[in-house]
C-alpha cells in the first residue's frame, strides 16, 4: 500500500510522521524548506503533561532537561500577589519529574511566614502592600515544560533521521493534489519538483495551508485578536524558575498598553517576556522595546534596571480561525492548517500535537486493515469540537478581560476572577486551557449496566500510573500508548508485590486474558495496583491515544467487546448524552 503523504515539516507534521512510523506505516514528509530551522529564543512553546509525554515517547528526547519545568507560577495585579502555585519537582519512583496532588498547608504563606504577614517576592523583590489572599497552592499536576521551538523541532528531526519508514523530501513545495478511489497523488514544484503517490494526505502546512486552499476549505475567524511584543533576554529576576503574569503593573499607570506582561523562564537564565499591545498596527520600534524592557525590569526589582543581555525580539500576533472541514476524502488537515488559537495564554501547538496523536492511530488502522470510514470521520468530529469549544470560551472571555468591562456577567467576583481565569489558561486548566474530552464522540460505546465510575471520565486522558506489562516488567501506562493496540488495564491491588507468574493464572486473570484475546482489534493486557477512583477488579479500556473508552466493574467479555467495537468505528458506537 502507498505511504501516507504529510505536507509540512513543522512540529505537528514531524510528530505525525513519527507516530505513524511507530505503528509501521510508511510516510513521505514534504518539507518546503531546506530541512533546518532558524534558532529563535523569542519563539518558544509550552507543553502540557500529555503532549510532553507524547513527544518524549516518540523521540526518547528528555524535553524537561532541554527546556525548563516551572517551579511555580505567580499572578500579580499592581503590587499585590493574587495567586501563587508551587510545582513539586521531586522525582517520583521511576525518576520522572512530576507534580504532587497534595494541597499546601493553608496556614502558611510564601517562605513559611504566618498567614497575616505581607507577601514578598524573595530577597530584594517587590512586596505587596496588603495581606496574602491565600497560601500558596501545590499543583495537582506536573509543571508545564517551556522550551524554544527550534529545540523541539530539532529533537523531532533527529528522531526522523533514524526512522526507516519516513522519507523526507526537502525543498518540495506542494503544487497540486489529485484524489482517486484508490489513492492520492501530490505534485511538487521547485528544484526537486516531482510527484508522489500516497494512500492518504495530511496538510500540516500552517496558517496559509496550500492543502486547505487546494481543497477549497473555508477558514473563517478573527484576525489579530491579540498582539504581543516579545523579548528573550538573559538576566536575574527575583523569582528563579517561576513564571509570572503581571496585570496592571504599578509602574505603568495609563493606557491599554499598561495592561499585562508575562515572564516565563527558560534554561540558562534566559527569560521570555511578552507585553500585551494595544489594538492597532503601531510599529514596535527597537527604542520602544528597549524602553519597555528597562522599565519592566526596574519595576520588578524596585530599583535601577539590572544587567541583561538581549538575545532575540519579535511581535507575536494571535489569530482565531477554524477550518470548516478537517477531512475531504483522503485529505486531512491538522495543526495550524486546521485551527489558529492562542489568546489569553492558551497555546495552539498543544492542540496541534493532539491532532497528530488522534489521527495517527486511526490512519494506521485504516492503512493496515482497510477503510474504516466511521473511524476516519471521527477525527474531525472529535478534534474540531474540542478546538471549537476552546475558541468559543476565549471569544466569550476576551471582551471582559481585555475590554475593561465588569466580570459579573461571566464570573462572579471582581478582578480576582479575571486573574484566576487567565492563570488557568496559562497553566492548562479550565475551559481555556484543559485538554479536551471526547465524551460525545461517535466512537463512544453505548452505556452498559457493568459500567462503573473512576476519577477519569470517559473520553478524557488517563492518569499515568505504573502498570505491569505482559512480560512482567513495571512500566508507565503512557509508555504503552501510540502502538496501535487498545489497552486493557485491570486494577488488582497487591499484584505489585508479587511476581507476575504467581498471579497471572489465578483469580479472574485467565477469563480476562481470554476476553482480551477475543477482541476485534489487537489489545495489550496490563495490570495496575491502583487507579484513581477505581475499585478492585475494575477493567479499563483505553484507546491508543490515551483516552478512556470505558471502565467496567469486573470481567464482562460481551461489554468489553462491544466497547472495543464501537471504538473502532463499528456499529456499536452511538455517542453519549
Amino acid at each position: 500500500m502507498d505511504p501516507v503523504i504529510i505536507v509540512g515539516a513543522g512540529p505537528v507534521g514531524l510528530t505525525l510522521a513519527l507516530a505513524l512510523a511507530r505503528q509501521e506505516v510508511p510516510c513521505v514528509l514534504l518539507d518546503e524548506g531546506p530541512g533546518k530551522d532558524e534558532q529563535r529564543l523569542a519563539r518558544t512553546v509550552v507543553l502540557r503533561e500529555d503532549t510532553t509525554a507524547l513527544v518524549t515517547r516518540l523521540t526518547g528526547f528528555p524535553l524537561a532537561e532541554a527546556g525548563l519545568r516551572w517551579a511555580g507560577w505567580r499572578s500579580m495585579r499592581r503590587r499585590q500577589v493574587v495567586r501563587e502555585v508551587r510545582f513539586d519537582l521531586a522525582e517520583d519512583t521511576v525518576g520522572r519529574t512530576t507534580g504532587r496532588a497534595d494541597r499546601a498547608d493553608r496556614g502558611r504563606t510564601d517562605g513559611g511566614r504566618a498567614g497575616g504577614d505581607r507577601v514578598g517576592w524573595g530577597d530584594g523583590g517587590p512586596r505587596s502592600g496588603s495581606a496574602a489572599p491565600d497560601a500558596p497552592e501545590v499543583s495537582a499536576g506536573p509543571a508545564p515544560v517551556h522550551l524554544a521551538q527550534h529545540v523541539l523541532t530539532g529533537a523531532l528531526r533527529e528522531a526522523i533521521a533514524g526512522e526507516r519508514l519516513v522519507k523526507v523530501a526537502v525543498d518540495s513545495r506542494l503544487d497540486s493534489i489529485e484524489q482517486e478511489a484508490s489513492g492520492i497523488t501530490a505534485h511538487t514544484r521547485g528544484p526537486k519538483g516531482t510527484w508522489w503517490r500516497g494512500s492518504y494526505l495530511v496538510g500540516c502546512d500552517g496558517p496559509r495551508s496550500t492543502v486547505r486552499k487546494l481543497q477549497d476549505i473555508r477558514f473563517p475567524g478573527r484576525t489579530a485578536v491579540e498582539r504581543h511584543a516579545v523579548a528573550a533576554l538573559r538576566t536575574k529576576l527575583p523569582w528563579p524558575d517561576e513564571a509570572l503574569l503581571h496585570r496592571a503593573p504599578s509602574w505603568r499607570t495609563s493606557g491599554p498598553a499598561a495592561g499585562e506582561v508575562t515572564a516565563r523562564p527558560l534554561p540558562d537564565g534566559v527569560w521570555r517576556l511578552d507585553w500585551l499591545l494595544p489594538p492597532g498596527k503601531d510599529l514596535v520600534t527597537p527604542d520602544v522595546l528597549v524602553a519597555r524592557i528597562r522599565e519592566t525590569l526596574a519595576g520588578w526589582t524596585e530599583g535601577s534596571t539590572p544587567p541583561y543581555d538581549l538575545l532575540d525580539t519579535g511581535v507575536h500576533t494571535v489569530h482565531h480561525r477554524l477550518a470548516r472541514r478537517w477531512r475531504a476524502g483522503r485529505v486531512f488537515l491538522a495543526g495550524d492548517a486546521a485551527h489558529l488559537l492562542g489568546a489569553l495564554g492558551t497555546h495552539g501547538l498543544d492542540e496541534g500535537l493532539r491532532d497528530a496523536d488522534n489521527l495517527a492511530w486511526k490512519l494506521a488502522l485504516a492503512w493496515h486493515h482497510g477503510p474504516h470510514e466511521g473511524l476516519l470521520d471521527s477525527y474531525q468530529a472529535e478534534r474540531r469540537a474540542v478546538v471549537a469549544a476552546r475558541l468559543r470560551a476565549a471569544d466569550q472571555a476576551l471582551p471582559v478581560l481585555r475590554g475593561g468591562g465588569g466580570l459579573r456577567s461571566y464570573v462572579l467576583g471582581s478582578s480576582r476572577g479575571h486573574d484566576a481565569l487567565l492563570a488557568d489558561s496559562h497553566l492548562g486548566r479550565g475551559p481555556l486551557g484543559a485538554p479536551g474530552a471526547y465524551a460525545d464522540s461517535p466512537l463512544a460505546p453505548p452505556r452498559s449496566e457493568s459500567e462503573t465510575t473512576v476519577a477519569t471520565p470517559p473520553g478524557t486522558t488517563v492518569v499515568d500510573v505504573r502498570v505491569t506489562a505482559e512480560d512482567g516488567a513495571f512500566v508507565r501506562l503512557r509508555d504503552r500508548l501510540g502502538r496501535g493496540a487498545l489497552l486493557v488495564v485491570l486494577v488488582a491491588p497487591g499484584t505489585g508485590v508479587w511476581e507476575r507468574r504467581h498471579w497471572v493464572s489465578a483469580g479472574i486473570m485467565p477469563r480476562l486474558a481470554a476476553a482480551v484475546t477475543a477482541l476485534p482489534h489487537p489489545a495489550e493486557l496490563l495490570v495496575t495496583e491502583s487507579y484513581p477512583g477505581a475499585a478492585a477488579h475494575t477493567v479499563l479500556l483505553i484507546r491508543p491515544d490515551g483516552h478512556l473508552v470505558t471502565a467496567l466493574s469486573g470481567v464482562r467479555p460481551a461489554d468489553l467487546y462491544a466497547a472495543a467495537e464501537a471504538t473502532l468505528g463499528g456499529t456499536g458506537g452511538t455517542g453519549r448524552t
